[in-house]
């Protein structure tokens, strides 16, 4: 089976899992702190992995590996807002509207192309998302729903510049980046409304740490392994996923065509995952920016 197809699910599962710590820890903490703690506890974590598989940092490409960061930490802060304000199944929703900017963000930058494998499997995950997202039952066209599309405009975004940073530096230095200017970002952010975590608060913030750590390198991984068409498409599973969690923890709505769509973006992926093709090669238009 792909590779990056395996870890795209992979990742999916696990940020759901870590969404579901964020959505409790946001009942008592303020956004801010929760992005401050979580990119501080894994690049403490990065770092010490870093030092470990003796991975310097890079000399070149700085620039596009601070810009990586930033767009990250903005997408954690956006993202992190969204949930704490609307149910965790339509903020994911709204998350995953990242492979339509991520569509025309790769074509520009990285020209990279729709294959006929993709191209022949995309309905099904399009007609899969459609039956998750049950437009008529969609209960959160507000202000925060404007905030979660940009969420996944730089999710879209951040995906495009670790497709290209994936092919010049190692992963544990790019997620490294991510994770510092995350601290670095949200740092003044959570100053004036900082409050003392609860033992079951800390109990979440750790993790978040650590669970979104796992679940970046997994998804940075992904980018390593496939282009970033194929990667965010697959990643459509993760609506079904949040859903499932907040069906499970808040008694948020699971119906039968939320069962049906999240089965056809599975079995769509099983099918993609099983076709062998060479990787895409990378021709960035990007590099100017170093």
């Amino acid at each position: 089976m792909n590779k990056g197809i395996l870890l795209a699910i992979a990742s999916s599962l696990t940020f759901s899992i870590m969404n579901v710590f964020v959505k409790a820890a946001s009942e008592t903490i303020p956004v801010s702190e929760i992005v401050f703690f979580r990119s501080f506890i894994g690049a403490f974590l990065i770092f010490f992995l870093m030092r470990k598989a003796k991975v310097a940092f890079s000399k070149n490409g700085i620039p596009m590996l601070v810009l990586r960061g930033a767009l990250g930490a903005l997408y954690l802060l956006a993202y992190f807002f969204t949930i704490a304000h609307i149910p965790l199944g339509d903020a994911s929703i709204l998350a995953h509207l990242s492979p339509f900017f991520a569509i025309m963000l790769s074509g520009y930058f990285l020209k990279e192309k729709m294959n006929r494998n993709m191209f022949m499997l995309f309905p099904l995950f399009i007609m899969g998302a459609m039956l998750l997202i049950n437009p008529l039952s969609y209960d959160s066209y507000t202000v925060y729903a404007l905030v979660g599309v940009l969420s996944a405009f730089l999710a879209a975004c951040a995906a495009t510049s670790i497709r290209y940073l994936s092919t010049r530096h190692h992963k544990y230095e790019i997620v490294f980046y991510f994770l510092a200017s995350g601290t670095l970002v949200s740092l003044p952010l959570m100053w004036n409304e900082f409050v003392w975590p609860t033992a079951l608060g800390w109990f979440y913030l750790l993790c978040i740490g650590v669970v979104s750590l796992i679940g970046q390198l997994v998804l940075t991984s992904a980018f390593i392994h496939e282009n970033i068409m194929v990667v965010e498409v697959v990643r459509y599973i993760g609506i079904f996923f949040h859903v499932m969690w907040g069906f499970v923890f808040w008694g948020e709505t699971l119906g039968v065509l939320t069962l049906v769509g999240g089965a056809l973006i599975i079995v769509a992926s099983i099918a993609l995952s099983k076709q062998k093709r060479p990787a895409a090669k990378i021709k960035p238009s990007l590099a100017k920016a170093e």
